[in-house]
């Protein structure tokens, strides 16, 4: 899962034959190590090609040269690193993808080694190398055309990279929680991508399962015990599936018994039709990634547990099918929550809250987390308001809000966040009910997250709505898949900033 293209750490050495890759800043300045390795006739060349090229080493810029004169590689790659100060900041997962994404061969070099000569640190190169695998992340097992022994389209990125650096043995120990990082992205990927005839919830409770390999508790609900705890908001979703309803808890335990924990929670919608509140046909396939706030779930948990992260961290996903039928919930409907509030269906295609709910519900009643965050493809009106750049943010505690926006600001999976005021709470107040699951077309993505707040009490919370980031997601040097894994580096982040033990 950590991508196709196995990455080697190695001490520098001199490049020859096949491809490399080597970094300039604005000025076609090279490192100490890579002035000597090229030589006066090999700067000549390159500084001639980039003028002609009108390349400038300007940042993710890059420069390709073929049987490059008095230089002892077949292909060279020059990657812009653009100014100092860019040099200072830069996205180092981002400059690993835009490497790969200009390799041809089969086991390329880079020399990873910085133009004024300062080693690159061992957090840089363990991001450069999560850059390299998200970028290798392909998902094609469906397709039919020929495979080489690997299972992998021949050709298709390179089988291994051997990254040249200063000081290979930590660069290797900033691997290891890179891999575990890319490896969460990419089963996040690869849940989202799969069709909903393979996917439904309770495949995809099975394949949870597996995270027990890395000690991960795994605890699978079912629609008999749900129904007994109370859980009628989300069984009222699923009700027009011919598959169960299922709850997955994830429990991994990195800190001591007593430490309380950090709790994320999973909308997992496998299919979402709009139940008899059906969705128009028109790009109805791609209702097939609205689990994508339960995968990432799982791949932030799968990431902790392989790194063996200091931290009590919670995971609960809510999977169901919303498909019309005639034992499907209709408009009109009322149903109790877990809570014991009571919900008025306006809309059944307004049902990832409805799921949300009775999860945030269990999860602070039953662990008391420090914090929950929960993910979801929640609202189309969030990509209205801030298209594929950000995910939209809601909470109810500034410092957990404050950490998310500079965790996304590090990582690069940015969030923007909206307000969460009492006024909006009129729009979902109901004649019949405590509170309806909609409040009609104004605001749509702010009342969807005033519905979720009343069941999460005191409990410091965030709400994502990944809507835009997590599926039909936008490409980026770091990814070439439909579903994006958006979230796990986030909260990963978020999680090794603050949550951690000494």
């Amino acid at each position: 899962m950590s991508g196709r293209t196995k990455v080697e750490f190695k001490d520098l050495v001199r490049p020859e034959g096949g491809e490399a890759v080597i970094f300039s800043d604005e000025n076609l300045t090279f490192s100490p190590f890579v002035t000597e390795w090229l030589g006066e006739a090999g700067l000549k060349f390159v500084r001639r090609a980039a003028k002609v090229e009108k390349f400038t080493g300007k940042a993710r810029k890059t420069l390709v040269l073929a049987a490059p004169q008095g230089i002892a590689v077949d292909r060279l790659v020059v990657v812009g690193l653009g100014s100092s100060k860019d040099i200072a900041g830069a996205d180092w997962a981002r400059l690993g993808g835009v490497s790969l994404s200009r390799l041809t061969s089969s086991e390329p070099a880079i020399v990873l080694d910085l133009p004024a000569g300062e080693p690159v640190t061992a957090e840089a190169a363990g991001d450069f190398a999560l850059g390299l695998a998200l970028r290798s992340y392909r998902f094609d097992r469906y397709k039919t055309a020929p495979k080489d022994e690997n299972g992998d389209a021949p050709g298709d990125v390179p089988q291994t990279v051997t990254v040249l650096l200063a000081d290979a043995a930590a660069a290797r120990n900033a691997r290891k929680d890179a891999k575990a990082v890319a490896q969460g992205v990419n089963l996040a990927r690869e849940f989202v991508n799969e069709p909903p005839n393979v996917l439904n919830p309770e495949e995809f409770a099975r394949r949870v399962g597996e995270l027990s390999q890395l000690d991960v508790a795994v605890e699978v609900i079912g629609e008999k015990e749900l129904a007994e705890l109370g859980f009628r908001a989300l069984l009222g979703v699923g009700r027009g599936s011919r598959f169960e309803s299922q709850v997955v808890v994830l429990r991994w335990k990195g800190a001591s018994n007593d430490e309380q924990p950090v709790a994320f929670v999973g909308k997992g919608v496998t299919f979402d039709t709009g139940g008899i509140s059906i969705k128009p046909a028109a790009s109805m396939e791609d209702m097939k990634g609205d689990m994508a706030g339960a995968a990432t779930v799982v791949g932030l948990i799968h990431a902790l547990a392989r790194r063996k992260a200091k931290v009590n961290a919670i995971g609960v996903i809510g999977l169901v099918e919303n498909m019309p039928d005639g034992k499907a919930q209709r408009p009109g409907d009322i149903v109790t929550s877990l809570s014991g509030k009571t919900i008025e269906i306006i809309n059944t295609d307004a049902e990832g809250r409805l799921v949300l709910a009775d999860l945030l519900w269990y999860t602070q009643d039953r662990f008391k987390p420090r914090f929950i965050v929960n993910l979801a493809t929640l609202t189309g009106a969030i990509i209205v308001a801030l298209g594929q750049e950000n995910a939209g943010l809601f909470s109810n505690d500034d410092e957990l809000s404050d950490r998310l926006t500079k965790a996304g600001r590090a990582t690069g999976e940015t969030v923007w966040r909206l307000p969460l005021q009492a006024e909006y709470d009129k729009l979902i107040d109901s004649k019949f009910a405590d509170v309806k699951n909609t409040g009609g077309r104004f605001a749509g993505s702010i009342t969807a997250a005033q519905f979720l707040q009343r069941f999460v009490n005191d409990t410091p919370w965030a709400h994502l709505d990944i809507a835009g980031t997590g599926m039909a997601a936008k490409q980026t040097d770091i990814n070439q898949s439909w579903g994006s894994g958006w979230g796990v580096r986030l909260l990963n982040r978020l999680v090794r900033d603050h949550y951690e033990a000494e």
